[in-house]
């Protein structure tokens, strides 16, 4: 099967079966979004960035003591790289089935769950509004910082914007300071100076977000990770980076129009050679338009 067909099939104890009847009923997962998932880009069977991937994911398993660690995940992200293609896969790790209530269970049985989706290059750079949420991102949970199940904040959040005509909702966390989107991670611009939210904001620790603040001091670019006012200075842009959006130019927030940004566009740039060097194709092959980064000075 191809990955535009593989939608019915999930990778699950260690190999793939159909998609029905692939979880227990009274997986922890399920009943208390007891686990944690990463979702990954992946061109010619490559995931980019794929230790980073599992190193964030094993990492989040190991906060939240499910006893799942890279021997488990790799080959699962390796299988289901293989199966995509070019596409996108989703690894989720939940503790297992488990008795009632709230208590871990003394002999746990964690499912490995893997799926794949066709490519989105429309997606890629696309650029978003973005409209703040009343709903707060709670930079005191440990969940704020990993990829967890528990995503209905973000659910609401988004119906809530789209609902005002956005793309995408803004979160400030419980300190009115500026967190992230429902679905990125964020950087303000202000020339050749990028600003993003540090982890303790109440941030995920993003791979695009990483790729970014590694590789900026090649295109020029500095970078801070710092407490941000949601009061924009005048003259910033705002960005949102993820690991299939990859870098999407803000250009309204809240119905007010935003700059472009010409560091924005030179990381774009970048970022599509380093796909390119790591995958073998550059997402521009596919469709993606670095149009919507502006001006590209």
């Amino acid at each position: 099967m191809t990955a535009a067909t593989d939608a019915e099939a999930v990778f699950v104890a260690g190999a793939f079966r159909p998609a029905e009847g692939a979880i227990h009923a009274a997986d922890r997962g399920l009943l208390l979004a007891d686990g944690v998932f990463d979702t990954a880009l992946v061109l010619g069977g490559v995931v980019f960035r794929g230790e980073d991937h599992l190193s964030r994911l094993t990492a989040a398993c190991a906060d939240l003591a499910i006893p799942v660690g890279r021997a488990e995940l790799a080959p699962a992200m390796a299988a289901l790289a293989g199966r995509c293609g070019d596409g996108s896969i989703r690894l989720t790790v939940t503790r297992g089935p488990g008795p009632r209530g709230l208590a871990l269970p003394e002999s746990p049985r964690p499912t490995i769950l893997g799926s794949v989706a066709p490519l989105a290059p429309q997606m890629m750079f696309r650029p978003v509004s973005l409209a703040t949420t009343a709903i707060r991102r709670n930079e005191t949970s440990p969940t704020a910082r990993c990829k967890s199940l528990a995503y209905l904040d973000a659910v609401l959040a988004l119906r809530e914007a789209k609902a005002r005509g956005s793309d995408d909702a803004l979160f400030l966390n419980t300190s009115g300071r500026l967190a992230s989107t429902a679905l990125a991670n964020l950087f303000v611009a202000d020339g050749d100076r990028l600003l993003t939210p540090r982890l303790s904001e109440g941030v995920l620790p993003g791979i695009m977000r990483k790729w970014l603040i590694d590789n900026a001091a090649g295109c020029k670019i500095s970078v801070e990770e710092t407490e941000i006012a949601p009061d924009l200075p005048p003259g910033c842009a705002l960005f949102a980076t993820n690991s299939l959006r990859l870098l999407a130019p803000v250009t309204r927030l809240d119905g007010a129009p935003l700059p472009g940004s010409a560091a924005a566009a030179r990381l774009a740039r970048a970022l599509c050679e380093a796909i390119a060097a790591e995958c073998g194709r550059d997402p521009r092959d596919f469709g993606a338009s670095l149009s919507g980064l502006t001006p590209i000075g």
